[in-house]
C-alpha cells in the first residue's frame, strides 16, 4: 500500500487522519519510512534546499557544497530521500536535477492535521 492509501475512508471520500483512525499495518510501514527519512537533519536541510530550491528544481551540483560531507554520503542521503517518495531526479548530461514530490508532503501534512481544526497561524517575528 502507498503512502496516503488505505481501506477506510472518511465520510468526505478522503483517507483518515492519524488522529481519527488507527493505521493500518502496511500503512504505518510506508509513514515509518517517510518519517524515518526526515529524523536526519541532513536529510531535512536536503529536502528543505529542493523544496525551495529555484524553478521547483535544484541541481546536486548545488546541494553538495553546502554541507561538510563527501559526495557518496549526499548522495546516499538523496536515494534515501527518493525512496521515501519525498523526491524525484532526472539526470541532464553530468548533473542530476532534483525536486520535491508534494503529493507525499501534502500526504503528510493531511495524516497529521487535527480534523475540524484550522492549521496554526505562523508565529510572527
Amino acid at each position: 500500500m502507498v503512502l496516503g492509501q488505505t481501506a477506510a475512508p472518511t465520510a468526505d471520500g478522503c483517507c483518515p487522519e492519524l488522529l481519527t483512525a488507527p493505521l493500518a499495518e502496511d500503512q504505518a510501514a510506508e509513514l515509518a519510512k517517510v518519517f524515518k527519512a526526515l529524523g536526519d537533519p541532513v536529510r531535512l536541510r536536503l529536502l528543505s534546499m529542493i523544496a525551495s530550491g529555484a524553478g521547483g528544481e535544484i541541481c546536486v551540483c548545488d546541494l553538495t557544497p553546502a554541507f561538510d560531507l563527501s559526495q557518496p554520503t549526499i548522495s546516499h542521503h538523496l536515494k534515501l530521500l527518493r525512496q521515501a517518495g519525498l523526491i524525484d531526479c532526472e539526470r541532464r548530461g553530468t548533473w542530476v536535477y532534483y525536486w520535491l514530490l508534494p503529493e507525499t508532503t501534502d500526504r503528510l501534512a493531511g495524516i497529521l492535521a487535527r480534523p475540524g481544526r484550522p492549521a496554526p497561524a505562523a508565529p510572527r517575528s
